[in-house]
C-alpha cells in the first residue's frame, strides 16, 4: 500500500523531507495543486519517508487493513499544526522541525500555501526559555505555518527593514501583511497576542 500523509499536521511545504529522500520520486510537490502528492504507482512502501518526517505526518500501511486504519486515525485526529509548536518566542530553538536558515526562507515562508509567520532571530536576540512565551499560546486556534529563521547575516532583516530582533513577520500569499519587533516576556503575553490579532483581523 502507498504512503499516506496527515495534512492536519503537515505544513505542505515544497521543502518536505519526504520528497528529498524518496528513492522512487513517488512523493513530489505539485505546483498546480500547491500540495505534496504521492504517486501510488511509484510508491514501494519502503518507509524511508516516514522516518524522515520531523513531525511524524507520513505513514505507510503494509496491508489494506492497516492502510484503512491509518486513514481512519488521520480522519479522527483533532490536531492542527499549531498544536505541535513547543518553541518559545525569542528563545533558543527547541524543535528542529520549525527551525530554518535564511537560505530556506523563500521556499518555506514565501511559497507557503497558508498564513506563514517567520520569527527572525540571531544569537544576540535569544532570551531565556523560562521567561519566554510559548508559540502555541500565541497562535492558539490559528492555522499558521511558523518558522524560526536564523538571520545571522541579516539578509532577511535588511530586506524587510527589521530594526529589532527577535521579530515576527507575517506573510499571506507571499506578501508581508504585518510585523512585530522586539522581545516580549510571559508577563506581556496578552499585549503580544492583541498585536497579532490586529494584524490578522
Amino acid at each position: 500500500m502507498p504512503a499516506i500523509i496527515n495534512f492536519k499536521i503537515c505544513d505542505n511545504s515544497e521543502d518536505c523531507n519526504g520528497i528529498s529522500v524518496c528513492p522512487t520520486k513517488a512523493i513530489y510537490f505539485d505546483k498546480n495543486k500547491k500540495s505534496i502528492v504521492i504517486d501510488d504507482d511509484k510508491c514501494t512502501s519502503c518507509g524511508i519517508c516516514v522516518e524522515s518526517c520531523p513531525v511524524s505526518a507520513i505513514f505507510v500501511g503494509k496491508t489494506k487493513q492497516e492502510f484503512e486504519k491509518i486513514k481512519k486515525d488521520i480522519s479522527n485526529d483533532p490536531r492542527k499544526i499549531s498544536d505541535l509548536f513547543v518553541d518559545r518566542y525569542g528563545a533558543q530553538p527547541i524543535d528542529d522541525a520549525f527551525f530554518i536558515i535564511s537560505d530556506k526562507f523563500d521556499v518555506q515562508i514565501l511559497k507557503s500555501t497558508k498564513l506563514a509567520v517567520a520569527e527572525i532571530f540571531d544569537k544576540k536576540s535569544i532570551m531565556c526559555l523560562k521567561c519566554s512565551i510559548p508559540i502555541s499560546e500565541l497562535f492558539k486556534d490559528i492555522d499558521v505555518k511558523y518558522r524560526k529563521v536564523f538571520d545571522d547575516a541579516r539578509i532577511i532583516s535588511k530586506k524587510y527593514s527589521v530594526k529589532k530582533r527577535p521579530c515576527l513577520l507575517f506573510f499571506k500569499d507571499s506578501k508581508l501583511i504585518g510585523k512585530i519587533e522586539g522581545y516580549y516576556e510571559v508577563k506581556d503575553r496578552n499585549k503580544l497576542i492583541e498585536k497579532i490579532k490586529m494584524i490578522l483581523q
